[in-house]
């Protein structure tokens, strides 16, 4: 049976995804086991998943450290260069313990360490990718969390692009110190910037995302394969049906027109501040039904009956029978969104959400609506004209329809049984090496 170390760290938008991929392994008769954070011990074990803390704790019950991490574009810089890479001796020695026995290691974004470990212990790895920006293609170039000017330059071609990166390689240059020591301690060779090209597999790279939000690229690295989304909705038996929404929810949305959801995921609702009152009065200026998904938020004063807040409910159930939703941006619940044919408004608070919010725009599904200018007059607009014109919900119902030929998970599945069976197995030196950079792989017959 062999054995997947998944390693990822982030919000529930990081974890879901790996836990689809997880069971999806398990379910051909692999053992898949998950190394995160300590606050998701519960989530996973729940699961029936095998659980390996990491460091950093990145965990989002510090409302500090979320709205340092979340505040536009001086959260990645705060990620990276003063949480994860000063963390990195403490990542690899945890993971370190967990990878022994390990057949195959699986890196999100952010597990700089698993390269390092995988050189060391001569084990395949793969990286994964969740949505367009972990790939900063020069061809078709992701919004950066930076100044709007560099939005501008992006527009004059790839060669502009190319220098727009290498100036964003040496600025942060700095970041990254801790993880050149640490290579030279174990005796390692230098290697390229692990925010750049430095993060990718020459085993494999796994672009999660669908190519609704990105096709790819002719720069992306190469032996990509691209699955489409990876959803995670189920319980934790695959033959259990879900368990019912709350009576109170069935009754509300039984009780008139789809509502307006308004959501900030796991990561940016710690941090919402009058996001969820300038939302309801945004409902009342337009006269519609509202539900507030409000996390640990306390719900907005003197609420009508034809708003209703509750602290979380699962996107999959509740966003099918919206009349549009309105969220940060965050590719989990993008992909949600996207899945369930509605409408949105995205207001972006940090790190790929500008470029989703950004691609989702230019798809004609969704209008973005900047955090600084969100207050109720402004979302009320922005809904107004959303909801009136009935091409953008025509267009997301039509995205919702090819996102369901998506293989996802499966896919994926396929390409790391291929990886895993190459190393073991390698090609002569008169064979080609793979490049693939489009489609998925042909599927696993046993």
């Amino acid at each position: 049976m062999p054995r997947f170390l998944l390693v990822t760290l982030g919000s529930l938008g990081d974890l879901h995804p790996t836990l689809a991929l997880a069971h999806a392994l398990r379910r051909r008769g692999h053992e898949a086991v998950i190394a995160t954070s300590e606050p998701y011990r519960a989530r996973i074990t729940a699961q029936g998943l095998p659980f390996v803390p990491i460091r950093p704790d990145l965990s989002l019950a510090n409302p500090e450290l979320v709205r340092r991490v979340m505040d536009g574009p001086r959260g990645t810089k705060y990620l990276m260069r003063d949480l994860i890479f000063p963390n990195i001796r403490d990542m690899h020695t945890d993971l370190a313990a967990a990878a022994v026995g390990a057949d195959f290691l699986i890196a999100s974004e952010l597990a700089y360490a698993v390269p390092l470990l995988a050189a060391r212990l001569n084990l395949p790895w793969a990286f994964f990718a969740l949505s367009p920006i972990s790939f900063l293609s020069v061809y078709d170039p992701v919004v950066l969390p930076g100044p709007t000017f560099l939005r501008h330059l992006q527009k004059i071609g790839p060669r502009t692009n190319r220098f727009i990166l290498r100036v964003a390689e040496a600025v942060t240059h700095s970041w990254w110190a801790p993880l050149r020591t640490l290579r030279r301690e174990l005796g390692l060779p230098p290697a390229a910037s692990p925010l750049f090209a430095g993060k990718y597999s020459p085993h494999l790279n796994l672009a999660l995302f669908s190519p609704l939000l990105q096709a790819p690229q002719p720069d992306w690295p190469a032996i990509t394969h691209q699955t489409g989304f990876c959803f995670f909705d189920k319980p934790a038996s695959d033959s259990a049906p879900p368990p019912p929404l709350p009576a109170a929810v069935t009754a509300f949305l039984d009780a008139g027109p789809p509502p307006i959801v308004f959501t900030l995921g796991s990561a940016a609702v710690q941090i919402a501040e009058d996001f969820y009152l300038h939302s309801a009065r945004a409902a009342q200026l337009l006269g519609r039904r509202a539900l507030l998904l409000l996390g640990p938020n306390p719900p907005p004063p003197d609420l009508p009956p034809s708003i209703l807040a509750w602290d979380y409910l699962p996107y999959a159930r509740i966003f099918p029978r919206a009349a549009a939703i309105v969220h940060q941006g965050g590719v989990g619940t993008t992909a949600q969104a996207m899945r369930a044919g509605r409408p949105m408004v995205i207001v972006p608070f940090a790190h790929d959400q500008f470029d989703n919010a950004a691609r989702l725009t230019r798809l004609g599904s969704a209008r973005t609506l900047a955090r600084k200018r969100y207050h109720a007059a402004s979302a009320a607009q922005t809904l107004a004209a959303l909801l009136d014109d009935p091409r953008p919900a025509s267009l997301a119902a039509t995205l919702a329809t090819r996102l369901q030929n998506e293989p996802g998970p499966a896919a994926a599945c396929d390409a790391l049984e291929q990886a895993l069976a190459a190393h073991a197995h390698p090609p002569t030196a008169t064979s080609a090496p793979s490049t693939t950079r489009s489609s998925p792989p042909a599927p696993s017959r046993g």
